[in-house]
């Protein structure tokens, strides 16, 4: 007899067979649901465990109620949340989603369990952090964050509350519904205005848009006053006072913070956010180095690692990610699940399959980018895109299907007015001469 299977690491996309939604419910024959776990503003966690194989490692679900939380607010979020997370597997301090599932009523989000709970609930208890600790968790919240970039996913709701502890006390980061995605940037910003007030830069609630990373930023730099003082830096009912002290930059520190953890901290909630502190100068400080272990940081840029960030540079084509069951699924309308497992990002967008070599079919793709008087750059999260200007017209991504066969996916950018009609059907001309279009 072989190993116990635990659940699948990589995401997909199942309906259920019940609609069970409460402790003791089964579901698709498969998890029975355990105690409730938590509950937040439009969803229900339960801890949960594989019928056929009560050994193996017990899930988290999510368990959202379609009639009594998804409207036209709430939608949005499951959409980001399940956009970003696939893209997000198998980092260490990012919280796994294993699959989805969904019935006629609910939505079943299958994730990594974190039996240690809120990193909320232990600083709560303990006040506040010693240095080397708040250092320590402090080093998994950016080696996640960077990751995040470089996959083009901005968290934009970094807190103690969204941050959960393994049974080895290893961080891992969570809810991605306020998260936004790099190809939905208008002229290379954010800008839709959200996230915790204590916990936001000042620049998000203005709604002249805003740079993701350091929005972040902004919001570690909070986090990290928490860590170590155990209040927040700006805290005030009265949310206009409190822009107003964020503006100025009004800190106070107690006499028991580093010189050095102070600076980090004062650099990092610059008002400014061309002059503020970003993750990529923040690995090199000093204090950030100390006692700093290179497993903390290993998916910055180490192929070793398998992080997932083996993409292009500007002269080289090489390996891009191979899709899954979730990628097919969700990019199928004749299998989508109300439209919720799918943001509609552009007004057109073709795919196909094609066994040519992905040096080809790039250079396919940067040529007439060219001809058609585009600027051909590489995406965070390894798409190719044709930029004018600060706009993105289109963007290009390819999976490994199988050996030797890869689906691409081109999509019109909504507002990419300039890309007309002529070019895009030039562009699709060029792809479905000799390639099956999906």
């Amino acid at each position: 007899m072989g190993p116990t299977p635990t659940p699948p690491s990589a995401p997909q996309i199942r309906r259920t067979t019940s609609a069970g939604g409460g402790s003791g419910s089964i579901i698709l024959d498969k998890y029975q649901l355990g105690r409730l776990l938590g509950r937040g503003s439009f969803a229900k966690v339960y801890l949960a465990r594989l019928l056929d194989h009560p050994d193996a490692a017990e899930v988290a679900i999510k368990v959202i109620d379609k009639a009594a939380t998804v409207d036209a607010a709430m939608e949005p979020r499951i959409v980001r949340e399940v956009s970003a997370m696939r893209r997000l597997h198998h980092h260490p301090n990012i919280l796994n989603l294993h699959e989805v599932m969904a019935t006629k009523t609910k939505i079943y989000l299958v994730m990594e369990l974190a039996p240690g709970g809120e990193l909320f609930a232990k600083l709560s208890r303990c006040r506040r952090f010693s240095e080397s600790a708040a250092r320590r968790y402090f080093h998994q919240v950016i080696s996640a964050l960077r990751f995040c970039h470089q996959n083009g996913v901005f968290h934009r709701d970094i807190k103690p509350q969204n941050l959960l502890l393994d049974h080895n006390g290893i961080l891992k980061i969570t809810d991605f519904g306020l998260s936004a995605l790099s190809e939905h940037k208008i002229d290379g910003l954010v800008r839709t205005a959200c996230g915790t007030p204590a916990y936001t830069a000042p620049e998000v609630v203005s709604r002249k848009g805003y740079d993701g990373e350091k929005a972040d930023a902004w919001s570690c730099g909070v986090l990290l006053y928490v860590f170590l003082v155990g209040n927040l830096p700006f805290d005030d009912t009265n949310l206009s006072n409190m822009y107003r002290a964020m503006h100025r930059r009004a800190l106070e520190f107690p006499d028991w913070v580093s010189k050095s953890a102070k600076i980090v901290i004062y650099r990092l909630l610059d008002p400014n956010p061309s002059t503020r502190l970003s993750l990529d100068e923040l690995i090199k400080h000093s204090w950030f180095k100390k006692s700093f272990s290179e497993e903390n940081l290993r998916s910055q840029g180490d192929d070793k690692a398998g992080s997932g960030s083996e993409f292009l540079d500007s002269k080289g084509f090489k390996f891009m990610p191979r899709v899954n069951a979730f990628d097919l699924i969700s990019m199928s309308s004749g299998l989508n699940l109300s439209g919720l497992f799918e943001e509609e990002t552009s007004s057109k967008e073709m795919r196909f399959t094609s066994g040519m070599a992905v040096v080809e079919i790039e250079e396919k793709v940067r040529k007439a980018g060219l001809e058609f008087g585009y600027t051909v750059e590489r995406g965070k999260g390894g798409g190719i895109r044709l930029v004018k200007g600060r706009a993105v017209a289109v963007v290009v991504e390819i999976w490994e299907v199988a050996a030797e066969l890869w689906l691409v996916e081109l999509r019109l950018i909504d507002g990419a007015a300039e890309f007309g009609e002529l070019q895009w059907g030039e562009l699709r001309s060029i792809f479905t001469r000799n390639d099956v279009v999906a």
